[in-house]
């Protein structure tokens, strides 16, 4: 440490009541704390921060990170909604005008609280929630995402942020939802060859029904508009990374209590998923993340870096 008036090296003084140096200057006994690294808005370590941030996307609950790094739930519940806020902008900022060639959307469902036919009061930050999700089938880079109801609206709202993030000419697939259709061509036009890929599923009894998917007998390729590649209509990629985020979000993991209970947490923790799957995990198929394969970043991005970006 060195003193701010006489430039000269500052000696040990002890520490302060949070186990910070201190430091006193020989010549006019000024006293100065050193200040480690910590993520803004937090009294945390930029090390713990990283360590709650690796188990929350490696699905761990809110519990059993409290019990593994010590740390109070509601300073875990701050850390995840400060590097949600902060990855959601950092999506925006990276991932625009992007030029792709094979879009997929889909949904994956969850619910905040507490399951749509138990929200008596019609709460708008209650009961199902869906988050809609593009991702390019050759470099699996996540376009860009929506949390909200499965609606006409927020089918729209989806479809004209994947307008703003992409540029050119593409083609586009999307799972037989009918508001679709009226979203994608109000936003994106006859700049996309579009197709919908539709799914017919059989029935079976309750207990199938609650503990597995139902069994898909059928799959229609249906082209909409433009020239779309029967050989590219498919939304088996964009389901495959859903099953990921199904199995490394503990929020979506299926008859358990882990379930999100504020709206704005979920949002949060879809956010700074998708930013740790983009920037940070090394795809299995590409061997590099999603923006190095789109050409975006030229390093695989640690934790430790995400969290040091976003904390400045």
């Amino acid at each position: 440490m060195t003193c701010h008036n006489c430039k000269t090296q500052c000696k040990k003084f002890g520490k302060d009541r949070k186990g910070n140096q201190r430091f006193r200057c020989c010549q006019c006994y000024k006293t100065y704390s050193e200040r480690p690294d910590k993520l803004d808005g937090t009294y945390l370590l930029t090390e713990k921060v990283a360590q709650i941030i690796r188990l929350f996307v490696e699905g761990c609950s809110v519990r059993s990170i409290e019990r593994i790094t010590e740390t109070h739930r509601d300073t875990i519940l701050n850390v995840l909604v400060l590097a949600g806020e902060r990855c959601e902008r950092l999506l925006e900022n990276t991932i625009c005008n992007i030029p792709v060639r094979d879009v997929q959307c889909d949904e994956i469902w969850g619910y905040v609280g507490c399951k749509e036919k138990r929200n008596v009061n019609g709460d708008p930050l209650r009961g199902d929630a869906y988050c809609f999700v593009a991702i390019e089938r050759n470099t699996k880079l996540v376009l860009t995402w929506h949390l909200g109801r499965r609606t006409a609206r927020d089918a729209q709202e989806f479809i004209e942020k994947l307008n703003g993030v992409t540029a050119g000419r593409f083609q586009v697939t999307t799972d037989g939802f009918p508001p679709y259709f009226d979203a994608v061509h109000t936003s994106l036009g006859t700049r996309v060859d579009y197709s919908q890929l539709i799914k017919l599923y059989g029935s079976g009894n309750e207990d199938e029904h609650r503990y597995s998917p139902p069994r898909v007998i059928d799959a229609i390729a249906k082209p909409m508009w433009g020239n779309p590649d029967p050989e590219r209509i498919c939304t088996s990629h964009v389901e495959r990374q859903n099953l990921t985020l199904r199995m490394h979000m503990r929020r979506l993991t299926r008859l358990t209590n882990a379930f999100s209970k504020k709206w704005y947490n979920l949002k949060c923790a879809f956010a700074l998923w998708f930013a740790y799957y983009n920037f940070c995990r090394i795809h299995q198929t590409l061997r590099v993340t999603p923006v190095m394969e789109a050409g975006l970043a030229d390093h695989v991005w640690s934790i430790e870096g995400l969290v040091a970006l976003l904390g400045a």
